[in-house]
């Protein structure tokens, strides 16, 4: 049987992997999270979980070695997507060391772990950077491809241009077929709400049961995002592992559709049942240096494993505000941010 892990199984991304991987493959998936990390993204999964049905936790940590080789030994994968992070870019300003060891340090234990396990052949290895490593890119530049110069923008860019480097260096140093990804802006159900589109969508939801007054804040609303459907990028997750994976490569993935932050927070409010919502920016919610050219060439993944988004931007927009109508309805509680 085919045995997957996927680190960071409690976030957006892993969680959408799992429902991706249990609804289209066969494979056994062991998913590592920390022993206080929030359940909600799996709280579906949790059934499934207790019967071991295919899935189940494993508790470890980045900044354990010890406890990511022992989770390497139980799960022994034959396929690895690295998806834990410190992953909120303005959190890294504040916290730029616990972002640099998490990140940088955090994948090369867990490279080492993997590698005190390698077999003839395998695991693959996904090692997962980001579309920050590009941080400020000048107009001339756009699209981005992958031979764009790095030029990262806050202590978590820098993070990730770590993690990029590293996956690239046990491919090439220790004959490990890993493989490297910068996701440009990738959205939907289940995004934390640090990030702008999600805190947008929540903000609504929240003015419109009337927990709210109709004022929404903002940060920065001039940069220039691509954005895609969390539910694309883990298809292209699988597609990387599964469709001739070449050791040491490195792919931008992202979507088709590009427009402002303020364009996506527009088309958001369109999408609202009130109509008198004002917009004000909000001093703290700014960065102190912004990545605002986000827009990726992609042409190098699609032409290696054919995949293209797949989903709407007006769908993905509809589904992120429904899913946080969901969960004020249900009457939780949520920090203003």
């Amino acid at each position: 049987m085919t045995r997957v892990l996927i680190t960071g199984i409690t976030g957006m991304v892993g969680s959408h992997l799992a429902d991706f991987l249990l609804d289209n493959t066969d494979w056994d998936i062991w998913g590592q999270c920390r022993w206080r990390s929030p359940l909600d993204n799996i709280r579906h999964l949790v059934p499934r979980i207790n019967a071991k049905d295919r899935i189940q936790l494993i508790y470890a940590d980045l900044r354990d070695s010890i406890s990511l080789r022992e989770m390497v030994e139980k799960a022994k994968p034959d396929y690895v997507f690295h998806l834990a992070a410190q992953s909120y870019p303005t959190t890294s300003f504040s916290s730029p060391l616990d972002t640099l060891d998490t990140n940088i340090l955090g994948t090369a234990r867990l490279l080492d772990a993997l590698r005190s396990q390698l077999t003839a052949t395998g695991p693959i290895i996904h090692v997962c950077a980001s579309s920050e490593v590009f941080g400020r890119v000048s107009h001339d530049k756009l699209p981005i491809n992958e031979e764009c110069t790095f030029h990262p923008a806050s202590p978590y860019a820098i993070s990730k241009v770590g993690t990029d480097l590293i996956g690239r260096y046990y491919a090439e140093a220790y004959s490990m077929t890993v493989m490297t990804t910068r996701m440009f802006t990738h959205t939907g159900p289940r995004r934390g709400d640090v990030f702008a589109e999600s805190t947008f969508a929540k903000q609504i939801a929240m003015i419109e049961a009337g927990l709210q007054p109709p004022i929404l804040k903002t940060g920065n609303l001039d940069s220039l995002r691509t954005w895609a459907d969390v539910r694309d990028a883990v298809r292209a997750y699988y597609m990387l592992v599964t469709v001739n994976p070449m050791a040491g490569e490195y792919y931008n993935i992202g979507g088709t559709y590009s427009c402002s932050v303020r364009d996506m927070l527009q088309h958001l409010l369109s999408l609202s049942t009130r109509k008198d919502i004002r917009v004000e920016t909000d001093p703290e919610r700014l960065r102190p240096v912004d990545a605002d050219l986000q827009v990726p060439d992609t042409g190098k993944f699609s032409r290696h494993t054919g995949w293209k988004p797949e989903i709407p931007f007006e769908k993905t927009m509809a589904d992120l505000l429904d899913y946080w109508r969901g969960r004020v309805a249900s009457g939780e509680i949520f920090p203003n941010r």
